[in-house]
């Protein structure tokens, strides 16, 4: 199912309050813990990390970036959502900015577009999203319009364009500081099996069914490389998230799961659930962000329980292919928002994504 209608609808339900977001979930596992190194926060998402300061995003469209104990604002950008954000080697920060409104309905003003933030000054807007992808219809499209947008993932590269993965597009981006955009890769729908226990009217599980690719997060990878993780469409079939790794440059690439390894964009890694957000590390590492274990569907779908998601370090594998994965605190967050990697290696992430929070440093037990 588009992407713009289900993370729209996942956003809507959190901030009614009928799923149990607040808090962290039990501690679990063993070898990593969480130590809290921002708190108070409301919706936290997006964290990106530059000359000792951690750059953050929360629900009302306010970026900070916070050094020691000093806090400064950097923007803000329309909110509801948290946005995504990245900041480049000369530390401008980006904000972009999702769908926003209800499933199917226009755009408004500042939605769909991506932000540059200059402290103390109103943001500017470099390109909207939206309206390129309005001219450049998904053409693998399986449900809703194909010429959606909610643009879900941002990461600037050291030429000083910018990537962003379109959720609804099903694509990646890159758009350059006077807002010129080019495709760079789409990815196509999926086969995958509806599993037990889904809503009513929905098919009986077990039965195959094409599901849109949901492209909500990208990274550069250590090696260069472009690395874009997946949500999974309805019906968010557990273990059926990929990573695809793009080489740069490409441009109209295509990321085929029929044949993962011919062209650009071949598949890095499979088997994860619902992914949210990537960041790259040092050593080919990089830290996969799940929203949760059970898929966004369950989510969606509430109950009134704690909704708990994941946190993998992926290490390298050979012949450019993901190497074994480990979870970090497993069984300790709740909704996780976004992650980032420090060059030595340290990685932050936030949690819950809706409601009171904070971003956390893993720390070894």
């Amino acid at each position: 199912m588009g992407a713009r209608t289900r993370l729209a609808a996942v956003a809507a339900l959190a901030l009614t309050g009928s799923v149990l977001v607040a808090g962290q979930a039990e501690a679990g596992g063993s070898g990593t813990g969480l130590r809290p190194v921002i708190t108070g926060l409301d919706s936290p998402r997006a964290i990106s990390l530059h000359g000792g300061k951690i750059i953050y995003s929360v629900g009302d469209g306010s970026v900070y970036a916070r050094s020691g104990s000093r806090t400064k604002l950097l923007g803000k950008v329309p909110g509801g959502f948290a946005q995504a954000i990245d900041t480049n080697k000369w530390g401008v920060t980006y904000a972009l900015t999702g769908a926003g409104g209800e499933p199917g309905a226009p755009l408004t003003p500042g939605s769909a577009t991506l932000f540059r933030l200059r402290p103390g000054k109103s943001p500017v807007a470099v390109a909207d999203i939206g309206k390129y992808q309005a001219t450049d219809p998904d053409p693998y499209n399986t449900n809703g319009p194909p010429d959606e947008s909610n643009p879900f993932g941002v990461a600037t590269l050291r030429d000083g364009t910018i990537l962003v993965s379109d959720a609804a597009g099903n694509d990646l981006l890159r758009v350059w500081p006077n807002g010129k955009i080019k495709t760079v890769a789409r990815l196509k729908p999926r086969t995958v099996k509806v599993p037990p226990g889904p809503a009513p009217g929905n098919p009986p599980a077990g039965t195959p069914i094409s599901a849109e690719a949901v492209a909500t997060s990208v990274t550069v990878g250590s090696d260069g490389y472009w690395y874009v993780g997946e949500l999974r469409g309805f019906p968010a079939t557990p273990k059926t998230s990929q990573i695809w790794r793009i080489k740069p440059g490409s441009v109209n690439a295509v990321c085929d799961p029929y044949r993962p390894n011919k062209g650009n964009c071949q598949r890095y890694a499979d088997g994860y659930t619902s992914i949210v957000d990537l960041a790259g590390g040092p050593h080919g590492t990089i830290a996969v962000v799940e929203l949760a274990k059970a898929s966004w569907l369950r989510f969606e779908e509430g109950g009134g329980v704690p909704i708990v998601g994941s946190l993998f370090l992926q290490y390298p594998g050979k012949h450019h292919k993901a190497g074994f994965k480990k979870e970090l605190a497993p069984g300790k967050l709740l909704l996780p928002g976004g992650a980032a990697i420090s060059r030595s290696g340290t990685v932050y992430v936030s949690s819950p994504l809706f409601g009171p929070g904070a971003i956390y440093k893993v720390v070894k037990k």
